[in-house]
């Protein structure tokens, strides 16, 4: 496939795209299987048809509009990225010339927004905050706390009901004096304080006893999951049958024995310790390199028209409601839960759009400087979970993204974790209050207007 590129005003281009005649003969053969499967024909079953009859029958014409319908965005991805741009938003896509007859080559163009390039400040030994790694007491007596409730025994008495008190509960929820689906319950464990159920329902049955029977008042929130329950007010009348109390086990060698693997309660201590330290230490460091990451942007410039921005943000905003409609929602519910026309949203994540692009064009900028290259053998480790999950090889994988130029795609992204590396390497942690403190006293404007230059962190 040949592309030829044309760089546009506004961070646009144009690729004119040759598809070749090979490849446009096999999307009308496939098109024409296609339409197979619609029609009879005499002496052949229903979808059997060959090709060739299908396209007599119809006409070459009409197979072909077919093939462009079903394989445009095939053609229009692969031209895409044998152009090796990096697109942004949605492109304008013309037909230029199809063929008339098997073994004619189809032309196309397409005009679409591009990143722009990063013009690199400096990004090397940069003086970045990182969070100290070593766990905090109190974490691991929280994590002992949380196993402790665990194993916490319930024994019922006699008195009124405090937090941390579990309630043994009956209570049926009135609407407008009639009763609703899913408001009624019996035998309920209510635990005072944990606010398992609506806003305001626990503490009116704070200092209840065994026995008592109390109308509790509520209001469902506005963006309850039961839209007919929304926003109303309704009363619950409950019973209160058992006020218990939560008995935790003694923290010693004997619950820890219960509790884990571990023989002692230092053995559990430590192990936690251990873990929790692994995790702290993994969101640190994950925290650092994204520190790292936006210093390297603030030391940079990267020019983005508005018209990018949008086309960004839009971008985000479809992704979000592939998710949405993947879990079953409506986005355009979504959009009147939040009061708000797709327009807006987009305008307002444009602060994100902004610094999504200007990082991916940094770190791109980052890794042409540092010529940072991908071996093979990294292409095909890089591989390796997907092929798994496909049940091949990262080697006919790689072959097979090969043909469309996929396998570019895999190298942008290793390339780009290779420049993350590269700035984490050489960055220079400090202290997270001493960054926080400079961030307080020096700003990127205050900098430029005392030196008339771009500031950058690590600046004295």
């Amino acid at each position: 496939m040949k592309t030829e590129l044309t760089e546009l005003p506004d961070s646009r281009v144009r690729v004119e795209v040759e598809v070749p005649a090979g490849t446009v003969d096999r999307g009308i053969q496939r098109a024409a299987r296609s339409l197979a499967r619609e029609m009879r024909m005499p002496g052949f079953r229903k979808g059997k048809a060959p090709p060739s009859l299908v396209i007599q029958r119809v006409g070459y014409g009409a197979v072909l509009q077919e093939a462009i319908r079903e394989s445009l965005p095939e053609w229009y991805e692969e031209g895409l990225l044998r152009s090796g741009i990096s697109p942004v938003g949605d492109p304008n896509i013309e037909i230029v010339s199809a063929p008339e007859a098997e073994g004619e080559p189809l032309s196309l163009k397409f005009e679409i927004g591009v990143r722009p390039p990063a013009k690199l400040g400096n990004y090397k030994g940069l003086e970045v905050g990182r969070a100290e790694a070593e766990p905090a007491d109190e974490i691991v007596d929280r994590e002992i706390e949380r196993i402790r409730g665990g194993f916490a025994k319930l024994e019922p008495v006699e008195r009124e009901a405090a937090d941390g008190d579990v309630l043994l509960i009956d209570f049926e929820g009135l609407l407008d004096g009639k009763a609703f689906e899913g408001g009624k319950a019996a035998d309920y464990l209510l635990e005072l304080g944990s606010g398992q159920l609506i806003e305001g329902f626990e503490t009116q049955l704070s200092g209840a006893s065994a026995g008592d029977q109390r109308d509790v008042k509520v209001t469902f929130p506005e963006d309850y999951q039961a839209e007919e329950l929304a926003g109303q007010d309704a009363v619950f009348a409950v019973e209160v049958k058992e006020v218990r109390e939560k008995v935790l086990p003694e923290l010693d060698d004997d619950f820890a024995s219960e509790a884990s693997e571990f023989e002692t309660l230092e053995e559990l201590r430590a192990d936690i310790a251990k873990r929790v330290g692994e995790a702290v230490d993994e969101r640190a460091e994950q925290d650092f390199r994204n520190a790292v990451v936006d210093a390297a942007i603030a030391a940079s410039t990267v020019e983005l028209p508005d018209e990018l921005l949008a086309a960004r943000g839009a971008e985000r905003l479809e992704r979000f409601e592939r998710r949405l409609a993947g879990q079953g929602m409506n986005p355009e519910t979504f959009l009147q839960m939040q009061g708000k026309t797709r327009e807006e949203l987009i305008e307002e994540s444009k602060p994100d759009a902004e610094r999504e692009l200007k990082g991916e064009a940094v770190l791109a900028a980052i890794a042409e400087a540092e010529s940072i290259e991908v071996s093979a053998e990294e292409m095909v480790e890089a591989l390796a979970h997907s092929a798994e999950h496909e049940r091949t090889t990262p080697e006919k994988l790689l072959e097979r993204l090969r043909e469309n130029g996929r396998d570019a795609l895999v190298r942008e992204d290793i390339r780009v974790r290779k420049a993350i590396d590269l700035l984490a390497e050489s960055a220079v942690p400090i202290p997270l209050e001493q960054a926080e403190a400079r961030e307080k006293i020096w700003t990127p404007e205050k900098e430029q207007e005392e030196k008339g230059e771009l500031w950058t962190p690590g600046d004295d």
